[in-house]
């Protein structure tokens, strides 16, 4: 059966023998909905090295992210069972998140990205610099 592509609703969708690839419900999808933003595989990878860390280490640590922003991709990440958070009933009080083995798990998969991107960080800056010369004329 020949490849098809139809759009719908903001999403192109590809079929082949009556298989659709990344569907709605597809694991792919659904974890990268979560892991795929700009804060949380840069958590996740934290926590992963340095774990329990407290909430404004991690504000230090992950620069530029706003603690509204670390707090939404906490939860979130909590939520998704890959972060741990434990409240200590102290004064002040005191919170501290750690990885899950779910977590852990995520890690050793991101390491393979992150050695992707240190190996190829040249040569993406060079495309770059080259798409950029192109496009000034």
């Amino acid at each position: 059966m020949p490849v098809q592509a139809f759009a719908s609703k903001k999403k192109v969708v590809i079929t082949k023998q009556k298989k659709v690839a990344y569907k709605e419900l597809c694991p792919v999808r659904d974890v990268l909905d979560y892991i795929g933003d700009k804060w949380s595989m840069l958590i996740v990878l934290q926590l992963g090295s340095h774990s329990p860390s407290r909430f404004g280490e991690l504000k230090t640590i992950v620069a530029g992210i706003s603690q509204k922003m670390l707090t939404i991709t906490l939860r979130q990440l909590e939520h998704d069972g890959f972060v741990q958070r434990v409240y200590f009933p102290e004064v002040p009080p005191r919170v501290e998140y750690s990885i899950t083995p779910l977590g852990n798990s995520l890690v050793k998969a991101l390491s393979e990205l992150v050695k992707w991107a240190d190996d190829n960080t040249v040569a993406i800056l060079e495309a770059r610099k080259k798409s950029n010369r192109i496009s000034a004329g």
